[in-house]
């Protein structure tokens, strides 16, 4: 095992046995632990990129922004590099079609974490404001290794303005970090890319990942949500995860004929 999990929870004081530890998950950013059926106990890559002690405020400030509407992981611990929470039930969105219901706890989800005054999170997260086009350049040179006609006309036109309100938000809610459970949403996870950033981002992930099921979008963000959709399928494609691949391909007929509207 790379990581010393057992002796990292029956140190952190959570009372937290640690007997059965299995590997969870491991991606660019953490390796997760599942800690006796009920913990998950991340570390992250690269622990100076990463504060896990700053992360666990972070949580602890969106619980309570979302508190009645959608429940996120509340940390138990931080230490020795690693952040320790419970484990909240439920599988990804990811490939299935949402209700109703899990597309209005969406909709009141980016609406809370919109309405709040950025200075809430200042020095919890960073400003993340690449312009449209610097997303444009990028997202032109990945389509150049795929085969993807119907980015074509997309990928030759001008991007749209930069927004002119940033705002705090999720910066990375495409559905594998939305949780169902039983035909409702459980939880949202993955917060470590939060951040004071374009409110039409998260819009465009899940206009991507959802199609016509995905909350409605203000009339203000339409245009630049469809533009972050598109360069997001783009970027699933070129990255090559079997399941964004196959939910991009799916998608990318209906999404590149779509005018924003």
């Amino acid at each position: 095992m790379e990581h010393d999990v057992r002796g990292v929870v029956r140190r952190s004081g959570a009372g937290i046995a640690g007997d059965v530890v299995e590997p969870l998950g491991r991606g660019l950013d953490n390796t997760a632990y599942l800690v006796d059926k009920a913990w998950v106990v991340r570390f992250p890559a690269d622990p100076e990129a990463l504060d896990v002690a700053r992360e666990g405020r972070l949580l602890r400030e969106v619980a309570d922004v979302l508190r009645g509407i959608v429940a996120v992981p509340e940390p138990v611990f931080a230490a020795e590099g690693a952040l320790g929470y419970r484990l909240l039930p439920g599988v990804p969105l990811m490939l299935r079609q949402p209700a109703p219901s899990i597309t209005s706890t969406l909709a009141k989800t980016l609406l809370a974490l919109h309405a709040q005054p950025v200075e809430r999170f200042a020095g919890l997260v960073p400003v993340d404001a690449d312009p449209p086009q610097l997303w444009l350049e990028e997202t032109r040179a990945m389509a150049a290794e795929l085969e993807l006609p119907e980015a074509a006309r997309f990928l030759e036109q001008e991007p749209p303005a930069p927004a002119e309100r940033l705002v705090f938000s999720h910066n990375d809610l495409g559905a594998e970090h939305v949780l169902i459970d039983d035909g409702a949403v459980s939880g949202i996870i993955d917060w470590s890319d939060a951040a004071i950033c374009d409110p039409a981002y998260d819009y465009g992930l899940l206009l991507r990942d959802l199609g016509a099921a995905a909350p409605p979008i203000p009339a203000e963000l339409r245009d630049r949500a469809l533009f972050y959709a598109r360069c997001g399928l783009i970027e699933d494609l070129a990255y090559g995860v079997r399941e964004y691949v196959e939910k991009s391909r799916r998608q990318a007929a209906w999404l590149f004929t779509r005018t924003g509207g």
